[in-house]
């Protein structure tokens, strides 16, 4: 039977390490076509992993075609036509690959992971099939710049039932990521303008605006967010902000500032805010908070949005509600530019959401989460006084700020916790210049990208780095 060396603390997920390993033997040659693959069950017991794991590098395998499944019988290799791939060494070359996470971090706690072991992999290759066989015509033609008609139409749907957002299917352009969406706005908003950033904040964002060429001024903030005194004060005349979970330090903007900050776009004609509702759908207590932009009635807010935490980082779907003014200059200047997403990508998605799997898919990772979130929670503080460590930014996000009062400085909480296996991130690294810094030290951790008992495991872990 085939006996992959799985690694279970790797950053690559099981079955991606399962399905590598089998596709890697598929065009090796050494699985041949009509060779039959191990079932679930008894490759589950071989391998001492859970079943949904091998069902999971399955329905990748069948839906890129290397196997398929007959009822009853179990899965077979596909003919694979394509050259046998030399198995053995090949010549050493220079290697351009970017700086990874050593061997010695087994727990890299960063803030963009997510559950791959719950992604509905068998829903999505039905759907992908379907796709193949009902649009196989539609999916080779180029989407139009604004991206497929029923996927915005469907986010149209869901923007209204769950973020109180009114938008026509017109308003809504789709892009591949939130970076690509920012370079539009910057186009489209004029080079002359100045950007406030959020201070400490996503440190991509001012290096976007950066490498465009834009002025930007860092706003410091309070514990309702955004400094409206500052805002004011400075010659910014777009703001990019995060209300609804700011990133990182998790606080929510109650009603009073958003009002604050919709009254600042209001008072003058060039001045527009760009929310980026970030980790918006993860609300674990008190009611869900209604976007920004569904409380502007003068059309200054552009709302933006991605489908990389709710689904997969590596789904680069992500969306932005335009106000109808813009939209018409949308069209007059930058309706040259070609959509980003594959159509086949959009029609799968459009899929997903019309028929309820992707309501469905967020209640069951909002339980999910909120279990993960309180398994770390509970035994990192397990008989730590709590005068020691203040946890913070929990409510909502997949990801929580530590304030650690044990005596270490940020860089040695950092290191002590590297000792230990475990890659934890400073708040200070968020802070886009040198003479703004937390008053205590204090760890940014992201734990949607691990399981309740690594989580058991990690905060033990830093437990005894710590304390």
């Amino acid at each position: 039977m085939l006996t992959p060396i799985l690694k279970h603390h790797d950053k690559i997920p099981v079955y991606e390490q399962l399905y590598r390993y089998i596709r890697s033997e598929i065009e090796c040659g050494n699985l041949i076509k009509g060779q039959r693959l191990p079932s679930k069950r008894k490759f589950s017991v071989h391998l001492k992993i859970s079943q949904s794991t091998i069902e999971n590098a399955y329905a990748q395998l069948s839906a890129e075609g290397y196997i398929y499944s007959l009822p009853k019988r179990g899965y077979f290799v596909n003919e694979f036509s394509g050259y046998h791939i030399n198995s053995s060494p090949s010549v050493p070359h220079e290697s351009f690959e970017p700086p990874h996470t050593p061997p010695s971090i087994q727990f890299d706690l960063r803030t963009n992971s997510v559950d791959t072991q719950h992604f509905p992999f068998s829903v999505w290759a039905k759907l992908m099939r379907e796709c193949l066989n009902e649009n196989s015509q539609e999916l080779l033609r180029a989407a139009v710049p604004q991206g497929n008609l029923s996927l915005r139409q469907e986010i149209v749907r869901y923007l209204h039932d769950f973020r109180g957002i009114d938008a026509q299917p017109s308003q809504i352009v789709l892009g591949a990521g939130s970076e690509y969406l920012l370079g539009l706005i910057t186009q489209l908003l004029g080079r002359d303008s100045t950007y406030a950033v959020e201070n400490p904040g996503y440190p991509k964002t001012a290096r976007i605006l950066n490498a465009n060429g834009l002025k930007t001024v860092f706003i410091p903030l309070d514990h309702n967010g955004i400094d409206i005194d500052v805002l004011s004060s400075c010659s910014a005349n777009v703001l990019h902000v995060t209300p609804s979970h700011h990133f990182p330090l998790g606080i929510v903007t109650p009603i009073g500032r958003r009002q604050s900050l919709l009254d600042w776009a209001g008072k003058g004609e060039k001045r527009y805010i760009i929310e980026d509702d970030y980790d918006s759908e993860f609300r674990f207590s008190g009611r869900p908070i209604p976007a920004l932009q569904s409380l502007d009635t003068n059309e200054r807010v552009i709302y933006m949005n991605t489908f990389a935490k709710t689904l997969a980082p590596s789904l680069r779907i992500s969306y932005m509600v335009l106000p109808p003014h813009l939209v018409r200059r949308f069209h007059q200047e930058l309706y040259f530019y070609s959509c980003t997403i594959p159509s086949f990508e959009q029609e799968t998605l459009n899929k997903f959401l019309s028929r309820g799997y992707f309501e469905r898919h967020l209640s069951r990772m909002r339980g999910r989460y909120k279990f993960c979130r309180d398994t770390f929670i509970s035994h990192l503080t397990k008989n730590i006084p709590k005068s020691l460590i203040k946890i913070s930014g929990q409510d909502s996000g997949l990801h929580l700020l530590l304030t650690v009062e044990n005596g270490m400085d940020e860089q040695l909480l950092v290191s002590s916790a590297q000792k230990k296996g475990v890659r934890v991130y400073g708040l200070s690294s968020y802070y886009h210049n040198s003479y703004a810094s937390p008053v205590f030290p204090a760890i940014v951790v992201g734990y949607s990208g691990y399981q309740p008992d690594e989580l058991t495991e990690v905060a033990h872990l830093l437990q005894t780095a710590w304390f």
